[in-house]
């Protein structure tokens, strides 16, 4: 994964205060309140979920990746990581997910994961519609982060809408969207915040939630993203993220193994 760091100003959240704020018992009491689902691991297999089989070649790729990210998080004090691509069908949902499971391999590490693909929100297809739950009234302000997150063992925390919504831009860059993305720095003290939006191209909604992010992935798909594409992202992008690197995704891996 490339570096290439712009050093922007972090995100206006609450994550470098939230210690001093409150106690470690407060944060504790908020992550054993959220309702805990299990992982269906045949689904999990089948939508190439595989950080949580070791005998899957594209593990050890995301774990290299988890531990760059971490890295680089904490060398700029940072927490948010927008997942994102050029285009639809690069599986940046899919990465968002692996990485967040992979995250939460590490003991250490609290991680919450945000579907904010409103149009088109993917992730709980990809966990199953049981855990989902509609992230736009927590945006909104209307919902609390108990009834909206679910938690995947002790330390991942998941919040994906059953279906889209429309007017999604107008919400993502709305106060009460930002009030809302404070509030879950303020309660969860997380370590790790992963973001999953929709693609650049297309829409103003990834621009207009920027502002919220410390840095931003961009997932291309092997044989299907051209450089044309990346470009336009990369240039879209210049001077609104620390744009972190390029995820090339869908690689095929030898011995009859598939493919990531």
């Amino acid at each position: 994964m490339p570096t290439k760091v712009k050093l922007l100003q972090p995100a206006p959240h609450a994550s470098l205060e939230v210690v001093g704020q409150q106690s470690v018992v407060l944060v504790d009491e908020h992550w054993a309140g959220l309702e805990r689902v299990e992982l269906d691991l045949d689904r999990a297999r089948q939508a190439r979920l595989v950080t949580f089989a070791p005998e899957e070649p594209a593990q050890a790729s995301f774990d290299v990746l988890r531990t760059k990210v971490l890295r680089c998080l904490n060398v700029n004090s940072w927490t948010t990581v927008a997942i994102t691509s050029p285009e639809r069908e690069s599986g940046k949902s899919v990465v968002a997910v692996n990485l967040a499971f992979s995250l939460a391999n590490l003991q250490s590490c609290r991680v919450v994961l945000l579907d904010l693909n409103l149009r088109q929100p993917q992730i709980s297809s990809i966990l199953g519609l049981d855990m989902a739950r509609p992230t736009e009234s927590f945006l909104q302000g209307r919902a609390s982060i108990k009834s909206t997150f679910v938690r995947y063992g002790e330390n991942l925390a998941v919040s994906a809408g059953p279906h889209g919504i429309n007017y999604s831009a107008e919400l993502l860059q709305s106060q009460s969207a930002r009030s809302a993305m404070m509030q879950l720095h303020d309660k969860l003290c997380p370590t790790v915040v992963i973001v999953d939006l929709p693609p650049v191209l297309g829409s103003d909604d990834v621009l207009a939630f920027l502002p919220n992010i410390d840095c931003t992935l961009l997932v291309a798909g092997a044989g299907m993203t051209t450089m044309a594409k990346i470009r336009c992202c990369e240039q879209e992008l210049a001077g609104e993220t620390n744009l972190l690197g390029i995820v090339l995704n869908k690689c095929r891996y030898g011995h009859g193994r598939g493919y990531y």
